[in-house]
């Protein structure tokens, strides 16, 4: 049994997004600009932005990218071990940030009490 219908909930993104089009198509037609600026370039393949979209995606906590990326990712070649290995970085960073901040924390702490 699966978490979620991702195939479900991804149809039901994407028609939210043409949803919102409707209503505001420059928003949307900026967005899709801002997606495909990097494709342009043709320094990364598709699949590894499709695999740095997946770890940005578990950073940002984004079920919505996370079942687009996915897929495309699927359709793009990523094996799971690939994905799982992009994964990995974005765990590793966000344990990084994690640390960074608790220095932050503890920084602001001790400026606490020289008040």
């Amino acid at each position: 049994m699966r978490m979620y219908d991702w195939n479900t909930y991804r149809q039901q993104v994407v028609a939210g997004v043409g949803e919102i089009a409707k209503l505001s198509p420059d928003t949307v037609k900026g967005y899709a600009t801002l997606g495909g600026a990097g494709a342009k370039t043709g320094r990364l393949d598709a699949k590894t932005r499709e695999l740095i979209a997946l770890a940005v995606a578990v950073s940002l906590r984004c079920d919505g990218c996370i079942t687009v990326h996915a897929a495309e990712a699927r359709k793009q070649g990523a094996t799971k071990e690939e994905i799982a290995e992009a994964l990995g970085v974005a765990i590793s960073v966000n344990a990084g940030a994690a640390l960074v901040y608790s220095t932050r924390t503890m920084d602001a702490f001790d400026a606490a009490g020289e008040a």
